[in-house]
């Protein structure tokens, strides 16, 4: 472990705080339907050696977990019983042995990827939170200290809850891979909860952006957050020309590409002549042919964009706490409403993220 990652607060003794009596736990005991989540009091144990029993009051949802509760997830199947959601939000009940950097009431967030500390990829072997590794969606889990993160302190369990992929994943995007820079032109797909955060950081960073959707109402509210451009693609679906339009031919620098195989051709005859593509979701279908002369022409580069590791995310935390970065949050469920919570998420209605509060 990185030590200039954690910022070490001092070796850490095993320790505990009263917790709930109960560890109700949302998982899926047979087949795979948003409708056959079931609450379950599951036990959990004491934290071993470098683990800390983390108390769960946030979870947000990515549409990766609705893919997988549908048994539609591209990327893997899973079997039951499973538990489901990656991203969640908590304080710290219990330490191990040997954990140093955290103390038990200290407020954590776990990595995406469990075992990704730093570097351009997650080494050899790591998996990640949600699938293939047990998800979290539950009141209390056991994980290992060396893959959480600091809530910074201006925001609540719900606003940090959303932060650790869609969040992570833009700023990996524009910022670690991308290298944004002031003045620059960003395109964002949509108005999820990635390209919203896309949306915030590059102006942030003193880029121009553009936004997609299909809703005048979204693209509203898309500007209230500082958009600078909208373009409904019902209306233009061939927005590659509003782009060009709007950037006088030149195209963009950058595009967050969540469509997928069918907007793909649209996000190239979009971007600028050496300019990026970051690949990172399918919503729009995964299958479809793409011809290479779209790449050639515009000697264009196309990257996938796996979240981040640790340090990308406390990185991103330090530059948001700067900022005072405020997470756009659509609508936050009560534990009860857990499946609404899912099956408004497969409505596409949502604005940014869709949070689920753990009592």
């Amino acid at each position: 472990m990185n030590p200039a990652i954690l910022e070490s607060t001092g070796p850490a003794s095993p320790a505990s705080t009263r917790r709930p009596a109960t560890n109700f736990t949302y998982l899926i005991e047979k087949e795979f339907s948003v409708d056959n989540l079931k609450p379950v009091d599951r036990p959990v144990g004491e934290p071993g050696p470098g683990e800390v029993l983390l108390g769960i009051r946030a979870a947000s949802l990515n549409f990766r977990d609705y893919d997988i509760l549908r048994g539609q997830y591209p990327a893997g199947h899973y079997a039951p019983p499973f538990i489901p959601v990656s991203d969640v939000a908590g304080e710290i009940l219990a330490l191990g042995a040997g954990v140093t950097g955290f103390r038990v009431g200290d407020r954590a967030m776990p990595n995406f990827w469990q075992v990704w500390d730093s570097g351009e990829r997650p080494p050899a072997g790591a998996e990640t939170l949600g699938g293939p590794l047990p998800g979290l969606l539950r009141q209390r889990a056991l994980l290992p200290a060396s893959g959480l993160v600091r809530i910074p302190d201006y925001l609540s369990f719900e606003q940090a809850s959303t932060l650790p992929i869609a969040a992570v994943t833009a700023w990996n995007a524009l910022i670690v891979q991308g290298g944004l820079k002031p003045g620059e032109t960003v395109l964002v797909q949509g108005t999820g909860g990635v390209a919203i955060f896309a949306l915030q950081i590059a102006k942030l960073a003193g880029a121009r952006v553009i936004v997609t959707s299909s809703s005048d109402e979204k693209l509203e509210r898309a500007r209230s957050l500082g958009a600078d451009a909208g373009i409904n693609y019902r209306r233009h679906p061939e927005w590659s020309k509003q782009v060009a339009e709007l950037t006088n031919g030149e195209g963009v620098e950058h595009v967050i590409e969540v469509g997928g195989a069918n907007t793909m051709a649209e996000s190239l005859d979009s971007v600028a002549v050496g300019g990026s593509v970051y690949v990172i979701g399918y919503l729009a279908g995964v299958e479809g042919g793409l011809s290479p002369l779209r790449v050639l022409r515009k000697k264009a580069r196309v990257r996938g964009v796996l979240v981040g590791s640790r340090q990308s995310f406390v990185e991103m935390n330090r530059a948001f706490a700067l900022a005072r970065l405020q997470p756009a949050i659509d609508r936050v469920f009560s534990w009860e409403e857990t499946k609404e919570a899912f099956h408004h998420m497969g409505s596409g209605r949502h604005f940014g993220k869709i949070v689920i509060r753990v009592d």
